[in-house]
């Protein structure tokens, strides 16, 4: 028999909960709930505003009740008396069609109708900054090439080695902690699983460290290019479709096949590449993701970043990496990804890939940063969140799969981002302009 949240709580010694559920923008909305409150909340939900969050709504709707998963339970390692929920919005006593978790999990059960089960590993990139965000923390990571910088991490041990703790206590099964190639910008890799629970943990990390990172006096920024100097933060994403029988089986993999895929892997990356343009609404979301991608070289010698839409075996220059058998890594997403649109949008491209045969076309075994005169009629990214929107609005993958109501909700917000930005005066165009 299933255990209520409220027992749960008292073996575990909970004594508060957050409810938590993310809008489209990705940020994280919660309440606080007593334990002794928590099964009403998880029948009923959290009572929310959806209209003082990112979402879709007026100040005339009802309200919104965030409905805890159980399954999503995380016991805060640096306060073991809360314990974080993931929630699904609800209105009307229906699911919001255009929350992001409600979304991602629709298209999960989609997939799951043809026998598939998307798994991702995500790389979550991150600066450490001052509080005032204006410059890193550590005045002392200065090397013009600091990737793996063995004294900038140790420098950092107290915050890493308190993140990756926590992730083992959790059993995420983290497995490294590096200094990226930015000064200040560091990556902690975890074990990959089912997306819906990557998309949970992504949203959990994202928190506990800027979390952990405040507890130490710092400030953690995952936005994709805080310094124009810099290498930005990326959010690689490692895919691989398993079968939904038992025992689960890698449907991606075939040693005999191209670089250890099998037709299936090369339908689903087909679904990504004929998606690209459209899917950087999704993987790069907001205006400073295009600072990173299409982006001059950094100090560093490069980006790192992807400036096209091409495919290779175990070369970083390209969209796509494919780095061993049964897998592939798209590189294309940043650090303002929404986690589950992020899984959604890569989830919705690859199954259209494999539900209408998709070619992903020739793979590219050259450098693209150097050598992209030789690939001829290989699109080019989107170079700004205009673009890109303008791009989903009218993919014919997007709508069907996403939906209308998402599609509308999603596009009003992007376009009133872009809007936002474009009535807001810099510091370029005074100096380009003011003696034109």
């Amino acid at each position: 028999m299933t255990r209520s949240l409220s027992e749960t709580a008292k073996a575990l010694g909970i004594e508060y909960f957050l409810i938590c559920y993310v809008d489209l923008a990705g940020t994280p909305r919660a309440k606080l709930v007593p334990a002794a409150a928590i099964d009403e909340m998880a029948r009923v939900g959290a009572a929310f505003a959806g209209f003082a969050t990112w979402l879709d709504m007026t100040p005339a709707d009802p309200d919104l009740f965030a409905r805890p998963d159980p399954s999503s339970l995380i016991q805060l390692p640096w306060k073991p008396d809360v314990g974080w929920l993931a929630a699904d919005p609800w209105m009307n006593d229906a699911p919001v069609a255009h929350a992001p978790r409600n979304l991602l999990k629709r298209l999960i059960a989609d997939a799951a109708t043809d026998g598939y089960q998307m798994k991702t590993g995500v790389e979550c990139e991150y600066f450490l900054i001052t509080p005032a965000g204006d410059v890193i923390s550590d005045g002392s990571d200065v090397q013009v090439k600091p990737c793996y910088d063995q004294q900038a991490l140790m420098r950092r041990f107290d915050v890493i080695a308190e993140i990756c703790n926590a992730m083992q206590a959790l059993g995420w099964g983290p497995y490294q902690n590096d200094h990226e190639d930015a000064n200040g910008q560091f990556e902690m890799n975890w074990t990959y699983d089912d997306a819906l629970v990557t998309a949970d943990r992504h949203v959990f990390f994202k928190y506990m460290v800027k979390t952990i990172a405040e507890r130490h006096g710092m400030r953690a920024t995952f936005m994709p290019k805080p310094f124009s100097h810099l290498t930005g933060s990326g959010c690689h994403t490692h895919v691989s479709i398993w079968s939904t029988g038992s025992p689960p089986e890698n449907l991606f993999l075939d040693p005999a096949g191209p670089l250890g895929l099998s037709a299936l892997a090369y339908q689903f990356l087909g679904g990504i590449m004929y998606s690209a343009e459209a899917l950087c609404a999704i993987t790069n979301p907001t205006v400073n993701s295009y600072k990173r991608i299409n982006a001059p070289v950094t100090v560093s010698g490069a980006t790192w970043s992807p400036n096209a839409i091409s495919y290779s075996g175990n070369n970083r220059t390209h969209m796509v990496r494919i780095p061993e058998a049964g897998r592939f890594e798209l590189r294309l997403p940043d650090g303002s990804a929404n986690p589950y649109l992020l899984q959604a949008g890569i989830l919705a491209c690859g199954i259209d890939g494999i539900r209408n045969g998709r070619d992903p076309g020739e793979r590219l075994d050259i450098n693209m940063y150097t050598e992209r005169y030789k690939a001829n009629g290989v699109r080019g990214l989107p170079l700004n969140l205009l673009d890109a929107t303008r791009n989903f609005e009218k993919s014919d993958v997007f709508a069907p799969a996403f939906g209308e109501e998402f599609m509308k909700a999603y596009t009003r917000h992007k376009h009133g981002e872009w809007q936002t930005f474009s009535c807001h005066l810099t510091d370029w165009e005074r100096h380009h302009t003011l003696d034109c």
